[in-house]
């Protein structure tokens, strides 16, 4: 049965639409919880360990892991798992060491985003960081946003036979309703949901797969009968291998991820988050991994997939070994996990508008009553999600363009600013200025001119550099004054 023909199943289109609806249900549960603007961005500080742990696993990976990885097992055999190293072994050292830092330090100074933790860190009474930080943010986030609307419609426009525009407004309506009502703590339980569905997906469905055709040994052969490289991990080539190793460089420059950190309701417990992420982290990946090898072994011309398109996989094989409800529940969850991402990156936007423009450079010095606050919030929240949409409608090229430097330019410009502000006392304000424009410049460069020669992915190249014009000119610029007090604040 063609992979979207289940849905005309009454079964299977409850379960999806249920699916589709629980994030709004979840938004007005958590509403009487969210009181304050802390509240809204970061749950007011008192998420459990393992909301935290499954909720930054669910927004870190979101469709990238459910159709993009296992579309990549597809086309590339084993050695996609090397896709999934870099940043599982980054987000385990990030969780208890980094995590662990920041909440403490974003506490004590009352920071909520992460322009608030830069100007805290450095006392810049100048906002230079505050603004420069939020600029990145906001460009690249707003664009990403825009691209996983689009995403998202695609989904449901297919799978219901719907308008692009009309599929394209359900989606954003969805997403604004339940974000508008409860802000971060919505966002954070829906991804908890959002992980248990992509669990249950990644693991069931390569057990049964694999069950089908005999075994893991039974489709080791099947692979290499096709293709030797399919079961080779070390196929990539050194260029493939550095690139693949490198996406972990940009988890920790990623905001939608650092706030969850700052979210937890004890630091110390972050310990256990990271054996809980990381446990899940790995599982869900080899479940993508798998779930593309035996699809590669049942189906080994790309044609026979809907669109001729790998990332279908994972669609194909749940109406092949699925029935109506868990078939209707599982495509809900993949919708679910476009916009998962979404969400936590729409809400730092938010953020970074009210917080960090509105209140702290626009109103600076002002007293601003906390419901005027969570209001303008919710308002915000919902102006940039129509800005987002249309994004995604009119300006399609636009978006995907700067998708593709969304999470290297983050992860290059954000990532070893921050690193060095937790751990090297000597970083100083200019430093980290420069490392925020060489790193996001070195991306944009790097993509467009010299990726196509060196094979390597831009994010590697770009951090390296952002690192040492961070150490080169705050080596060059006059010491932070009383960085003792401050590096205490985060032990």
């Amino acid at each position: 049965m063609d992979a979207y023909e289940m849905l005309k199943n009454p079964v299977a289109l409850v379960a999806f639409l249920f699916t589709l609806l629980l994030p709004v249900f979840v938004g007005f549960f958590v509403m009487r919880r969210t009181k304050t603007e802390e509240d809204f961005f970061v749950g007011g500080r008192a998420m459990n360990k393992i909301v935290v742990a499954l909720s930054a696993v669910s927004s870190g990976r979101s469709s990238w892991l459910v159709l993009g990885l296992s579309g990549m097992a597809y086309v590339k055999g084993v050695s996609a798992v090397w896709a999934a190293v870099g940043y599982i072994v980054m987000e385990m050292f990030q969780f208890v060491y980094m995590g662990m830092k920041l909440r403490r330090f974003s506490e004590k100074f009352d920071c909520i985003t992460v322009p608030d933790y830069f100007e805290a860190r450095f006392r810049d009474n100048s906002k230079v960081l505050r603004i420069l930080v939020s600029i990145i943010i906001a460009l690249f986030l707003t664009a990403y946003v825009g691209a996983q609307f689009n995403a998202g419609a695609k989904s449901l426009s297919t799978a219901l036979g719907l308008p692009m525009f009309v599929a394209l407004l359900i989606s954003a309506t969805l997403i604004l309703v339940y974000m508008a009502l409860g802000g971060f703590i919505a966002v954070a339980y829906n991804d908890v949901i959002r992980a248990v569905i992509m669990i249950v997906g990644l693991v069931l469905l390569p057990v049964v797969a694999i069950a089908k055709v005999g075994g893991v040994d039974a489709m080791l052969t099947i692979l290499q009968q096709l293709n030797p490289k399919y079961i080779d991990p070390l196929s990539l080539g050194f260029g493939g291998l550095i690139g693949f190793l490198g996406i972990g460089l940009g988890s920790p420059g990623q905001p939608h991820i650092i706030v969850r950190y700052m979210s937890i309701d004890d630091p110390d417990r972050l310990r256990a988050s990271t054996v809980i992420g990381t446990f899940w982290n790995v599982v869900l990946a080899w479940g993508a991994i798998f779930v593309g090898l035996i699809g590669r072994a049942l189906y080994p011309d790309v044609a026979m997939l809907p669109n001729e398109s790998s990332e279908m996989i994972y669609l194909v094989l749940s109406s092949d070994f699925f029935g109506p409800l868990l078939y209707g529940i599982l495509i809900g969850g993949v919708f679910a996990a476009i916009l998962s991402t979404a969400d936590s990156q729409l809400l730092v936007v938010a953020s970074t508008i009210v917080r960090d423009f509105y209140q702290e450079v626009m109103k600076k010095g002002e007293q601003i009553d906390e419901k005027k606050v969570l209001f303008l919030s919710r308002t915000i929240v919902i102006i940039t999600g129509i800005i987002a949409m249309l994004l995604a409608y009119f300006a399609k090229d636009i978006i995907f363009w700067l998708v593709l430097f969304a999470w290297g330019g983050l992860g290059a410009s954000i990532g070893p600013t921050l690193i060095l502000s937790l751990y090297w006392k000597r970083t100083t304000k200019w430093g980290v200025a420069a490392g925020l424009i060489v790193g996001a410049l070195t991306t944009i460069i790097w993509k467009l001119y010299l990726k196509a020669t060196t094979g390597i992915y831009e994010l590697v190249p770009a951090f390296l550099f952002s690192l040492l014009a961070t150490i080169i000119v705050s080596l060059l610029t006059k010491p932070p004054e009383n960085v003792e007090e401050l590096m205490q604040a985060m032990e």
